[in-house]
């Protein structure tokens, strides 16, 4: 472990992917815990080891849009000092019906610059390979899409990558990110083992493979009959698909009634 850490203030910025929504601790704010608090636990662990205060904000909320995300969390971010920010918004424009990618990604680019221009190290993210079958699989060019203006991004304002797309095929055991395993059981958010991995991805794009994460123990695959599994996949229309749609349809989100759950730089247990 270095005698100097390399962060010891950081921001973590985002919709629900960020906020830890499907990574449930009901001792934590807004009950979740999520890959941005273990890559937090990483980071004060260091600091504490050199004798250093760290500090952590998380101002994500989840079903925020690419925009929102933006016009809600940056000023507050800068405010905040950060040495280390982390971005991820995109994905709630991507399965909307219609998305003028382009546009967002000048969008996008703006609010990278201007975190960038605080001398932060930014860290932005490529969407999930969502393979060729599944719920999202009809609309994986837009993901491809997505992940190269991203890139472009980072390129342009010296952003790390945590590159979620090819992580996706170079799991350990032959795992691959479909894995119902690495997932909540409302399929669109990551469970622990899923954002372990995400924390962990983290970490390695930053330069930190010391960070001493290891993968969370999966359960065995077992096969599921086709009839228990159409069964489950009624029920999963019912209590998720469903109640999504209907966000959608009627305009609301889940964050509505959320405020970011760590507003402010403060140590992490």
């Amino acid at each position: 472990m270095p005698a100097t850490p390399p962060y010891l203030r950081y921001v973590a910025l985002g919709d629900s992917f960020t906020e830890g929504v499907g990574d449930r601790d009901p001792d934590r704010p807004n009950g979740v815990r999520g890959w941005a608090d273990r890559v937090a636990e990483v980071l004060a662990d260091r600091a504490a080891a050199a004798g250093e205060t760290f500090g952590y904000a998380n101002l994500a909320i989840r079903g925020r849009k690419l925009v929102p995300v933006l016009e809600e969390q940056v000023d507050p971010a800068i405010a905040l000092e950060p040495d280390l920010v982390t971005l991820y918004a995109g994905a709630n424009d991507i399965v909307r019906p219609k998305v003028d990618l382009d546009a967002l990604a000048v969008a996008y680019d703006e609010g990278v610059e201007r975190l960038a221009a605080t001398g932060a190290q930014v860290v932005l993210f490529t969407a999930f390979d969502p393979g060729q079958g599944g719920l999202y699989a009809p609309i994986r060019g837009r993901f491809a899409l997505y992940n190269e203006h991203v890139r472009e991004i980072a390129d342009r304002h010296g952003a790390v990558v945590a590159d979620s797309w090819r992580i996706a095929h170079r799991l350990p055991g032959g795992l691959v990110a479909s894995d119902a395993r690495l997932w909540d059981v409302d399929r669109m958010h990551l469970g622990p083992a899923g954002h372990q991995f995400v924390a962990m991805m983290v970490l390695d794009a930053l330069g930190l493979a010391d960070h001493g994460l290891a993968p969370v123990p999966l359960a065995e695959a077992l096969a599921v009959p086709r009839l228990q599994r159409a069964r489950a996949d009624l029920d999963w229309a019912r209590q998720h698909l469903a109640p999504w749609v209907q966000r959608r349809l009627t305009g609301r989100s889940s964050g509505d009634t959320i405020t970011p759950r760590r507003p402010g730089l403060a140590p992490i247990e």
